[in-house]
């Protein structure tokens, strides 16, 4: 289905060509066509900023000094990646061990299989096309050992009338191989940065995988994000996102219980305020008998902005014992400000316990005197409310001075809105 759209992306790719990566990706995308408003599971993304960005990569740029960015969590090696190129004098060394990094940009480029990909996640192969390097993670299991620890620190700093940034990780765990990841995508300088990720997961048998995902992106970034993972029996996958950032952020997750007993619990929250969009669709399937998933959202929107979070639950056919939960729940904060929390449930067999609950709302009139009534200041009070709201995400991050970089960064974040009548 080409569009004009398509036609210009794949006339940027043409111009590219033999540098791109991957032109079956391209084609792919070009008879599919990219997602529109008048998609369901799109329609709260803004979609508008697309007519007007370049979709070749940047070219290179000069690299962030190291105190612009995030502070390094002590433990975990870091690696660098500016404009979606990799960046060796900000990085640990790649060297071997049990979590072998590897970059993409130096291997033999591999036609993906295609056919797996779902129509919401079309953004990968906009990624898949462009990207001209990326890190490839093999994590092997240790008898006894501790979790591998990495970090990847995704930095956008181009203009998007210079260029995209194309992020691109891709994550293997053999059987009961254990890891911790921090993902982090942010900006270096103020510029209207357009930025593309996609990140793959193969978890085998038994192994566990934390992953961290931070989007902090600069106030006039614009982002897709696309995450698949697949998960074989007994795997367990803790994946906690935190979605401060960016003007306009769309992500995508889509994570496929392949095996019997695997196990997903996903923790998100978003922040919006000014104008911002922050829109997320999860698509979790249990394919398997007697496999689990929590899901857990928590969003404020304040100002203008718009938060949204679909949830999807697919049960299929012989997936007897699925045990999925669901709780999303939104804050609004500004008489503008509007949130979309939308659980969905699929359920094609017998013997399940699913269940679900949504709630949209504002701060609770009845608390929000409590504590005026204890002599708090409103401000304080509203702040101490909406830190509440949050906390049954930020409690589940383990790495403590993760969680404390994450606190500090909410905290300084939370607007502060004063008592109007309305109670907003």
């Amino acid at each position: 289905m080409s569009t004009p759209l398509t036609a210009r992306i794949a006339e940027e790719y043409a111009r590219l060509a033999p540098a791109a990566r991957h032109g079956t990706a391209l084609a792919t995308l070009t008879a599919q066509g990219l997602p529109t408003s008048r998609d369901e599971n799109w329609k709260y993304a803004n979609l508008r900023a697309l007519e007007r960005l370049k979709f070749a990569p940047a070219p290179p740029g000069p690299l962030p000094a190291a105190a612009e960015l995030p502070e390094a969590i002590p433990g975990f090696p870091r690696y660098v990646f500016v404009d979606g190129a990799f960046a060796p004098e900000l990085s640990a060394a790649l060297a071997a061990g049990p979590a072998l990094v590897t970059r993409l940009g130096t291997a033999p480029a591999e036609a993906a299989s295609l056919t797996a990909l779902s129509p919401d996640e079309r953004f990968a192969l906009l990624n898949q096309a462009f990207a001209t390097d990326g890190a490839a993670v093999r994590v092997t299991a240790r008898a006894g050992a501790e979790s591998a620890r990495l970090e990847f620190v995704f930095v956008a700093s181009a203009d998007a009338k210079a260029g995209a940034s194309y992020p691109r990780l891709e994550l293997q765990l053999e059987p009961q191989a254990r890891l911790q990841l921090i993902e982090r995508h942010v900006s270096a300088g103020s510029q209207a940065s357009f930025v593309n990720s996609a990140v793959t997961v193969a978890a085998g048998r038994g192994a566990l995988l934390q992953h961290y995902r931070l989007q902090e992106l600069g106030a006039r970034a614009i982002c897709f994000d696309t995450l698949s993972a697949v998960l074989a029996g007994e795997a367990r996958y803790r994946l906690h996102v935190s979605s401060v950032g960016a003007q306009s952020a769309r992500s995508t997750l889509r994570v496929r219980l392949a095996g019997e007993r695997a196990e997903l619990v996903l923790a998100a929250l978003s922040l919006g305020e000014r104008t911002q969009v922050q829109d997320t669709f999860a698509l979790i399937e249990h394919a398997t008998p007697n496999a689990r998933t929590e899901q857990t959202f928590r969003g404020i929107a304040a100002g203008r902005s718009r938060v949204a979070f679909n949830g999807k639950i697919v049960v299929a056919k012989g997936a007897h014992g699925t045990d999925s939960r669901q709780s999303l729940r939104g804050l609004l904060a500004g008489p503008e400000a509007e949130i979309d929390v939308r659980p969905q449930l699929e359920i094609y067999t017998d013997d399940v316990r699913c269940s679900h609950g949504a709630t949209a709302g504002k701060l609770d009139d009845n608390m929000l005197f409590y504590l005026l009534s204890r002599g708090l200041e409103p401000e304080v009070a509203q702040r101490l409310l909406k830190w509440a709201f949050l906390e049954d995400v930020v409690a589940t991050i383990d790495v403590a001075q993760l969680r404390r970089q994450i606190e500090a960064r909410l905290a300084a974040r939370l607007p502060d809105v004063p008592l109007n009548p309305e109670g907003v």
